[in-house]
């Protein structure tokens, strides 16, 4: 039983009773009556975080290779985009479930812009020009991560350009040449 003496209403079994430490943070947003059913209600959960540069979406499909275009898969996202990317390995995800892991492209130039907003063009299709800010530079891969609405990892292909050249939280866009791919994790 905890100082407010509301456990004899309830009849929590004693594994269920929220800690004392608990029962103080959980009576900074409740009324009292309700901090035990609050308590057993919320109980701690193993959390797991995501590295901000993996794209998280639904995987909407897959489509079969034919005799001139390689096969896709459709990953689609909250913001009603769906991307056709094709795919490093087999996709073990189902239909319809979610679906994490990374987005490269490759950029044909990267220029630096100051207007607009971020996005994936086209909004359903393979991925033709990206545009959004740096949120990682990796010299050594030479790739920068973009977030375009979801982080797209993108490696430039002019010669004249190299990830060195930009830094984080520089607004750029680009085109993207066929083939950009996911894989999963």
């Amino acid at each position: 039983m905890h100082p407010s003496g509301m456990h004899d209403s309830v009849n929590l079994p004693p594994n269920l009773e929220p800690t004392s430490q608990q029962f103080a943070f959980l009576s900074h947003f409740t009324s009292p009556p309700l901090l035990p059913i609050i308590a057993h209600m919320i109980p701690p959960s193993p959390t797991n975080i995501i590295d901000p540069t993996f794209a998280r979406g639904t995987f909407a499909g897959e489509v079969a290779a034919t005799a001139t275009k390689p096969g896709f898969i459709k990953m689609s996202f909250a913001n009603n985009y769906e991307l056709h990317l094709v795919p490093s390995a087999t996709i073990t995800a189902e239909v319809g479930k979610r679906l994490i892991g990374t987005i490269s492209s490759q950029a044909r130039r990267i220029d630096v812009t100051q207007t607009g907003g971020r996005f994936v063009e086209p909004i359903y299709g393979r991925p033709r020009r990206i545009q959004g800010n740096i949120i990682a530079v990796h010299a050594k891969e030479n790739t920068i991560v973009i977030n375009a609405g979801m982080p797209i990892h993108v490696t430039p292909i002019d010669p004249r350009q190299k990830a060195s050249d930009f830094a984080v939280g520089q607004f750029v866009g680009f085109d993207v040449p066929a083939g950009s791919t996911f894989d999963q994790h």
